[in-house]
């Protein structure tokens, strides 16, 4: 279906309209350029598809950030100053050929000799710490609450029902997937046979003349399953993927009987408990991708002729995997940001969240630890495509408490949008929240690194984080004075604001303007983000 592009109304600050960086005349752009500019009703090409995240509105017509833009016209061959950026996450290929250049290294660490030579708590952490030890499957918290009876009698009836149907939705959804996987194959396997060959397109298909019924609704199976991806081998994939998510569900997230904390050797529930994990933040298997895509998204060696293109120069990133193949403890989230702190991580990039956090203040001290420190934590608002000011909707770590007061002055929570500007804009699975959302970035179908030097397309709001977290990076290098708060502020205030009422959580009948459903109501541009910084740091705009 060719989407509908609904005309924009882009509001600018107009703090805004002012001159730039050095002696350039830079300015975001007039409201006027942007209304006459002809909306893409086109898919996008090839190149496009691998990033348009780094497209311009007004030269693209396509929501991206303006990064490429940001690169030409600002940034040119300025020198900026290397910023450490923390991915707190899954593991990371640490040898991957894009991101092998721009890791963190501790220099105060010797490789493998067992001694915390830096003397900084953790043992050979030359390019992060592992949290999670030889651990990758895990529990969601609220089995955790219901098989350890965590909190109160409440907190455990409220996790009890979420297990139980999630459970049974698991198993329906898993057989689902099972029947469908069959009967795509044995479509696929009748008109190979059919048509005498291995490979067919969609023209031989359409060309096929049904001698039965049975063949008549082959045709329609495989028709109907290529308007989701390319070629039927890349439909079965997606549904054996389909079947391992409910799968691990089923046999590791709610599962009560299962125990993926044993072998790390921790109390996970009692903050003192230290000294586990390890200095490798590695993935442990190649399914363990979302810390490598994340990282790639950020910083991926920029115009080396290889895979992607990552937002951010002059970027170091600290790999600390934290996040497993379900719930992260709220724990190993408090100390890896501690963690990263300490280490001189300027920026936190947090693609995870949960529903429930039964320590949900030990995250929080460490969120405010990080403020005290200058960190700017950027945040993931999530994949349900709900509204997080919902209290039936949490999503942790948050920056506030009930819809209250914002702890600290230094968490960004970034919502995502896909490629398609208008009433789609807003990407279908991202939850939004006029309190607990404060930005939207590009996070649908976004391409970037793969563990074993490969690259690939994933989507969410986890993708869209540290798009943003980029742009804090690139802020913070070439403007390095500037405050957490200042970079946070500035990334809300300097994006795009369209007027364009836009589908909330994929439901046609709900829609709303971004300004309802974030607290900017803006889209992330790193081209007006660094125009702005620069006049902040000039003290031409006060924050």
């Amino acid at each position: 279906m060719t989407p509908f592009f609904s005309r924009p109304l882009l509001g600018l600050s107009a703090g805004l309209l002012l001159m730039g960086c050095g002696s350039t005349a830079l300015v975001s752009t007039p409201i006027a350029n942007i209304d006459t500019t002809p909306l893409k009703i086109s898919d996008l090409t090839d190149a496009q598809k691998k990033n348009w995240g780094h497209l311009d509105l007004v030269a693209d017509t396509i929501p991206g950030m303006s990064v490429d833009k940001a690169y030409a016209e600002i940034i040119k061959n300025k020198k900026g100053e290397t910023v450490i950026v923390a991915v707190l996450d899954s593991g990371m290929d640490l040898d991957h050929e894009d991101l092998k250049d721009v890791l963190w290294t501790n220099r105060g660490e010797k490789a493998g000799d067992g001694i915390d030579n830096d003397k900084n708590g953790y043992i050979d952490d030359i390019h992060g710490y592992n949290f999670l030890g030889e651990s990758y499957n895990e529990q969601l918290e609220a089995t955790r609450i219901v098989k350890l009876k965590l909190g109160d009698a409440s907190l455990q009836a409220k996790a009890k029902a979420k297990v139980d149907s999630e459970y049974a939705k698991a198993g329906q959804q898993k057989q689902q997937y099972e029947q469908i996987y069959q009967a795509v194959k044995n479509a696929d396997d009748a008109v190979k046979k059919e048509l005498g060959k291995e490979t067919y397109t969609k023209k031989d298909l359409a060309a096929i003349e049904p001698k039965d019924e049975t063949m008549q609704q082959n045709i329609g199976i495989l028709t109907q399953m290529l308007t989701y991806e390319d070629s039927i081998p890349e439909v079965l994939e997606q549904i054996e993927g389909g079947i391992k998510y409910f799968s691990d569900q089923l046999n590791y997230n709610y599962n009560v009987d299962f125990n993926g904390r044993e072998v790390v050797g921790d109390d996970p529930y009692d903050i003192t408990d230290l000294g586990y994990g390890n200095g490798n933040p590695k993935n442990r298997v190649e399914d363990e991708s979302h810390g490598t895509h994340v990282a790639g998204i950020i910083a991926a060696k920029r115009n080396n002729g290889k895979g992607a293109n990552g937002v951010a120069n002059n970027v170091a990133i600290m790999s600390i995997r934290a996040v497993p193949n379900g719930d992260e403890y709220d724990k190993d989230i408090a100390l890896g940001i501690r963690y990263a702190v300490d280490n001189g991580a300027k920026v936190i990039n947090g693609s995870f969240g949960k529903g429930f956090s039964p320590k949900a203040e030990w995250v929080y001290d460490a969120i405010k630890y990080a403020a005290d420190n200058d960190v700017l934590f950027v945040h993931a608002a999530g994949n349900e495509g709900a509204d997080l000011d919902d209290p039936a909707n949490p999503n942790f770590p948050n920056d506030q408490v009930d819809n209250g007061p914002e702890i600290a002055d230094n968490v960004l929570t970034v919502g995502a949008l896909s490629s398609k500007y208008g009433s789609e804009m807003l990407a279908s699975f991202s939850n939004y929240g006029a309190v607990n959302v404060d930005v939207f970035a590009p996070g649908d179908e976004i391409y970037s690194t793969m563990p074993d030097n490969s690259y690939d397309f994933q989507g969410g709001t986890s993708m869209a984080a540290p798009a943003v977290a980029g742009v804090a990076a690139l802020i913070r290098s070439y403007y390095p004075k500037l405050t957490a708060s200042q970079v946070k502020h500035i990334i809300m205030e300097s994006g795009l604001a369209p007027r364009v009422k836009v589908i909330l959580g994929g439901d046609a009948a709900k829609t709303a303007s971004l300004d309802k459903v974030s607290t900017s109501g803006k889209i992330v541009n790193a081209y007006n983000a660094l125009i702005m910084a620069d006049n902040v740091a000039k003290g031409k705009i006060k924050l």
